[in-house]
């Protein structure tokens, strides 16, 4: 399913930790991976060197995708690199693009400097503005890292962003033979004590399995045999992460909807904690921008 894989990296150890993630993936896929070192021009990196002008981000560049080209080699995947200059996460973007990248898989965080440019916040803003799917990785986590999953969870609210999710879940459940987990969270935050026990949450509950019976709907659609599913209470983004660690979840799949105004952009709050919090990768699903649509994931 994923025939060309994007890796932007930037030479960082937690970059360095995802590559072998990326890895893995291209392997199970038999897929091509794109090793991309983005040298962000919006900072001076200039130096004059025998009175030539040399670009440090670039040279750097050129050592970080020459030694991860290696590890790729190394492996048996095909491999294509370059090194680009430009604003970070709009030029991973546009690669994405016209490699026709199946998806883009990518750390979290990283470190600031000249060695170092691939931070939380373009990853955030490669999920809110990329048109194929996102695999972020928080290389903090202790947790070992590996691909094929056994446990795919999809949380779904409804939404059509979640709806994308689901089927990314169900086409990864199916090339890689794991089990499929639906996950619906009734927020129960917002309710006041004299409806926590109510009406109120009675309607919570009937919309939620309502939810989760579509979802479920859509996955024996699909001919996938190995699904479970479940409805839980509590803040999501805490109920999400608990849910990973108590059934072995290795991976996750999530709907958002980022909008961009030039430099702008906006992420769900749930989206925004998961995707920093979250003990295993997450697949980020987008739905595509609109006109009409001004609303934002969770």
């Amino acid at each position: 399913m994923y025939d060309t894989i994007l890796f932007p990296t930037d030479g960082s150890d937690a970059a360095e930790s995802v590559l072998e993630y990326a890895l893995q993936i291209a392997v199970e896929h038999e897929a091509t991976i794109h090793i991309l070192n983005v040298a962000d021009t919006g900072h001076d990196s200039a130096t004059t060197v025998r009175e030539e002008v040399v670009d440090v981000l670039e040279t750097e560049g050129e050592r970080i995708v020459a030694e991860a080209t290696q590890r790729a080699k190394d492996s048996g995947v095909p491999v294509v690199s370059a090194v680009l200059q430009g604003d970070p996460h709009r030029t991973i973007v546009d690669y994405s693009e016209q490699s026709d990248s199946d998806c883009i898989v990518m750390p979290t965080h990283g470190q600031r400097g000249i060695k170092r440019i691939l931070l939380g916040s373009v990853t955030e803003r490669v999920i809110n503005t990329a048109t194929v799917p996102v695999v972020a990785v928080n290389p903090a986590k202790d947790r070992s890292l590996a691909y094929p999953p056994k446990h795919v969870l999809v949380p779904t609210d409804g939404s059509r962003g979640a709806e994308l999710a689901v089927t990314q879940g169900i086409a990864v459940a199916k090339a890689t033979g794991a089990t499929l987990h639906l996950l619906h969270v009734v927020e129960t935050a917002g309710l006041g004590p004299e409806t926590r026990s109510g009406r109120k949450e009675g309607e919570l509950t009937d919309r939620a399995s309502e939810i989760v019976a579509e979802a479920t709907e859509r996955v024996e659609e699909a001919s996938l045999d190995s699904v479970t599913t479940a409805i839980e209470y509590g803040t999501p983004s805490k109920v999400i992460c608990d849910y990973i660690d108590e059934n072995e979840v290795d991976l996750a799949m999530m709907g958002t909807h980022g909008r961009t105004d030039f430099s702008r952009y906006v992420m769900g709050g749930v989206s925004a904690k998961i995707v920093r919090t979250s003990p295993v990768p997450v697949v980020w699903v987008r739905e595509p921008d609109t006109e009409s649509d001004e609303s934002v994931e969770l």
